[in-house]
């Protein structure tokens, strides 16, 4: 038997698979990974050159069932450049016969899925009536999340901040030209994140740019960029005084810089991870719990997203013929 394989482009992703559908998608997923009815290796890579690294993260879904790897380089100067950050492919396999069926790119696929994840979260942590959420970071990271608050809250204030300023600028007047009036840029993290209400920290810093101190009452933060242990984007007060969710405790406890040093300073353990979104959704633990409370959702970003993603995309594909179908 031959095999076939879709090969789908980045262009026609957007048209597969819309936000608010890949929030569905990792909302069912979330409950996947809490179930354990998954295989997820903690990702792994090595040094590409000075400027990057490649990552690979294998991984197998129960439902719907698949099994895949994405491989990725991850260049986190690209947007000084206009090129995302994140490039590569995502394999996809079916389960029956173990047969590869599609191989998609992987940079649209990361940028959407983490985005939905943040906003699943975001649906099930904050407090509803949301009236701004900053967005920490002006690569691709920070379109696709706002992009997601917006689903989460259509009328919502955006405030952009980055260390460009006129990067944020190209952020906002974008949103200007579409018709959205509620978005602006701040000048410092600090004014960003005043009276927010949600709080997206989406960059490549090394060293915390957001701390504890200026986190308002009752917010949520959604933690996104440092993906690797060495790298902390929010300090430690910021985890301390939190409610600290995660999508999967065992990447977290391995990956998560700034929990890591808050355990190794002694400040907290290892228990103090309040749940996974996963276990939120199916009722297993409570999400937010009393008036003033700061909630965070610290996203590594787990193979099973990029699974359950692909997997849809791959099936509006199949069901629209989109994409180069090869034989192998």
């Amino acid at each position: 038997m031959r095999s076939k394989i879709r090969i789908i482009a980045k262009k026609d992703i957007p048209e597969l698979l819309s936000m608010r559908r890949c929030m569905e998608v990792i909302d069912a997923c979330m409950r996947e990974v809490s179930l354990r009815n998954v295989e997820l290796p903690l990702r792994w890579g090595l040094k590409a050159g000075s400027k990057g690294v490649m990552g690979m993260m294998p991984g197998y879904l129960g439902s719907p069932e698949c099994y895949g790897i994405k491989l990725v380089s991850l260049f986190p100067e690209n947007s000084r450049h206009g090129i995302s950050s994140h490039s590569g492919l995502m394999v996809l396999f079916e389960p029956e016969f173990g047969q590869p069926i599609a191989v998609m790119d992987a940079g649209h696929l990361t940028a959407l899925r983490t985005a939905a994840a943040s906003a699943v979260a975001t649906q099930v942590l904050a407090l509803p009536g949301a009236k701004k959420a900053a967005i920490l970071g002006t690569g691709e990271q920070a379109e696709f999340h706002a992009a997601a608050m917006l689903e989460v809250q259509k009328d919502i204030k955006l405030t952009f901040w980055g260390r460009s300023r006129s990067n944020a600028e190209k952020i906002a007047h974008r949103y200007d030209d579409s018709g959205y009036s509620q978005a602006c840029v701040a000048p410092t993290v600090e004014d960003a994140v005043a009276d927010a209400d949600i709080i997206c920290s989406v960059t490549a810093a090394p060293e915390p740019i957001l701390e504890g101190k200026w986190l308002p009452k009752d917010c949520h933060v959604n933690a996104v960029g440092a993906s690797i242990p060495e790298h902390r984007e929010i300090d430690s007060e910021t985890v301390t005084r939190s409610r600290y969710f995660t999508d999967y405790r065992e990447s977290c406890l391995a990956q998560a810089g700034e929990l890591r040093k808050a355990i190794a300073d002694g400040n907290i353990d290892e228990t103090y991870i309040s749940g996974e979104i996963g276990e939120v959704l199916l009722g297993e633990c409570h999400g937010r719990s009393s008036v003033g409370e700061i909630t965070l959702y610290r996203s590594l970003g787990i193979a099973a997203q990029d699974l359950a993603a692909a997997h849809a995309i791959y099936r509006q594909a199949e069901q629209q013929d989109v994409g180069t179908v090869a034989e192998l």
